[in-house]
C-alpha cells in the first residue's frame, strides 16, 4: 500500500486526507493544533454568536472515522527533494512515497500588526480575544471600532476580505439589537481604491449601499503604514482612530516552503499546474494557500477550491500508485462562492469569467450559512451524505 504524508490540517489538508484514505492507501496527517477549525463560520465567535468548539472538529475523531494517522507537531523543515520532513519534536519523517503539502501561507507584516491588531483568519484564539474586547466595549457602553483588510500587490489571489465585511456587518447587527448602535463608530479600511472588486462591479454597487444602510464609514484608497494601540496610520498623513483593530493581512509565501527548494512565485507561492504538481518534484503536490493559484485576475484563494485540489489530488495519487497515468485538473472549478453572512442575514456570491452576482437573502440566508457550518462538521464526520462536490 502506498504511503502519502499530507502537511496541514485545515481544509485543504484535511479533505485530501478523507479522500486518499477513500482510495485504500496509507494516510498520515500532520497537524500543529489538534482540531480542524472552520474558519468561514467562526466569523460568529466575536459576538458571542459561536464558540471555538462549536466550529471546530477534533482531527483524532476525523481519523477515527476515516483511517488515517494524526500526528499533532509543527514542520520545521521541508527538504522537498528528499521528501523528508522534520518536525518540531525531531521527528525525521522520510518514508513516504507522496507528499501532500497544505501548510497554509503566512501573513504580509505591518509595523505594528501583530501587537494592535486581531484577525479574523489568524490564530483561533484571536477570535474569542475579539469577543473578549468586543464585550468590555460594550460594557463602556461606547467605542469606536475599525476593521479591513490588507492587499498583496504581488499576488492579488492572496487576499480575504469577505470575513472582515461579515464581522463588520455582525457587529452592526449586534449593537443595534443592543440598542448601543449610535454610541459606536464602526469604520471599514483598505489599501486599494476598490476593495471588493474581484466580486464585480454589481456588488461593489451594493456593498456601497450596505454601507450607507449601517451608516459605516470607509477609508479605502491609501497605503497601511502602520498600527499603533489607539488607529490605523495610512500613507497619506491620516489616522483612523479606534478603540479595536481587527485586520486580514494579505497572505504570503509559508516561511517553510520558501526554503524547500521548490519553485516559487514572486509572492513566495509554490509554482505548479493545474493538477497541483511541481515540476521535477515527483511525487510532491502541493495545495490550498500553499500554491500560486493560477487563473484570471479576479481569482482567490477559498476553501472550496482547496479541497477541489485535495480530491483531485487523492485521485491522481491513487491512479499514479497503480501506474495508471490519469489526473484530474482544477482550472474548471475556479471561481467565487460564498454566502456572505451579515448577521439578520446574507448576500450570496459569485464570480467566474463570464459573470458576477451578489444576490441579498435576507434572514434566509444567514440561517443557510449556520446549516452549512453544521453540514461541514457532519458530513465530514460521516453523520449525514455528502453532497456531490461539497
Amino acid at each position: 500500500m502506498a504511503k502519502v504524508l499530507v502537511l496541514g490540517g485545515g481544509f485543504a489538508g484535511v479533505e485530501s486526507a478523507i479522500f486518499l484514505r477513500e482510495q485504500n492507501l496509507d494516510v498520515t496527517l500532520i497537524s500543529d493544533r489538534d482540531f480542524f477549525y472552520i474558519y468561514p463560520t467562526s466569523i460568529w465567535i466575536p459576538t458571542g454568536d459561536a464558540t471555538t468548539e462549536d466550529v471546530s472538529v477534533p482531527l483524532s475523531n476525523l481519523a477515527s472515522e476515516h483511517g488515517f494517522e494524526v500526528i499533532v507537531d509543527s514542520v520545521v523543515k521541508f527538504e522537498a527533494k528528499e521528501k523528508k520532513v522534520t518536525l518540531q519534536s525531531g521527528r525525521v519523517l522520510d518514508e513516504y512515497e507522496y507528499i501532500v503539502v497544505a501548510l497554509g501561507q503566512d501573513k504580509i507584516q505591518i509595523e505594528g500588526m501583530s501587537e494592535h491588531t486581531l484577525s479574523i483568519c489568524g490564530k483561533p484564539s484571536e477570535a474569542v480575544e475579539l469577543h473578549e474586547r468586543f464585550s468590555k466595549l460594550i460594557e463602556q457602553g461606547h467605542g469606536k471600532i475599525a476593521m479591513g483588510f490588507g492587499g498583496n500587490p504581488k499576488d492579488s489571489s492572496a487576499v480575504r476580505g469577505g470575513p472582515a465585511f461579515e464581522v463588520l456587518f455582525n457587529f452592526h447587527n449586534h449593537l443595534k439589537k443592543l440598542g448601543l448602535r449610535d454610541k459606536f463608530e464602526l469604520t471599514f479600511f483598505a489599501p486599494m481604491e476598490k476593495p471588493g472588486q474581484k466580486m464585480g462591479e454589481k456588488a461593489l454597487v451594493m456593498m456601497d449601499k450596505m454601507f450607507g444602510m449601517t451608516d459605516i464609514n470607509k477609508k479605502v484608497g491609501s497605503k497601511i503604514v502602520s498600527f499603533e494601540a489607539d488607529g490605523v496610520n495610512f500613507e497619506d498623513g491620516t489616522k483612523l482612530e479606534s478603540d479595536l483593530i481587527m485586520f486580514i493581512s494579505a497572505g504570503t509565501g509559508h516561511q517553510i516552503l520558501r526554503d524547500s527548494g521548490m519553485p516559487l512565485s514572486e509572492a513566495g507561492f509554490v509554482e505548479t499546474n493545474y493538477y497541483n504538481e511541481v515540476e521535477g518534484f515527483d511525487g510532491i503536490y502541493v495545495i490550498g494557500d500553499s500554491a500560486s493559484l493560477m487563473g484570471s485576475d479576479w481569482r482567490a484563494k477559498q476553501g472550496h477550491v482547496a479541497e477541489v485540489m485535495a480530491r483531485n489530488v487523492a485521485y491522481t495519487i491513487a491512479h499514479k500508485a497503480q501506474g495508471i497515468d490519469s489526473k484530474k485538473s482544477y482550472e474548471g472549478h475556479l471561481n467565487i462562492l460564498c454566502v456572505m453572512d451579515t448577521g439578520n442575514g446574507a448576500a450570496f456570491v459569485y464570480r467566474d469569467d463570464n459573470r458576477g452576482l451578489m444576490i441579498p437573502m435576507p434572514f434566509i440566508g444567514h440561517w443557510l450559512k449556520k446549516c452549512w457550518g453544521w453540514y461541514c462538521c457532519n458530513s465530514k464526520l460521516c453523520k449525514i451524505p455528502r453532497i456531490p462536490g461539497m
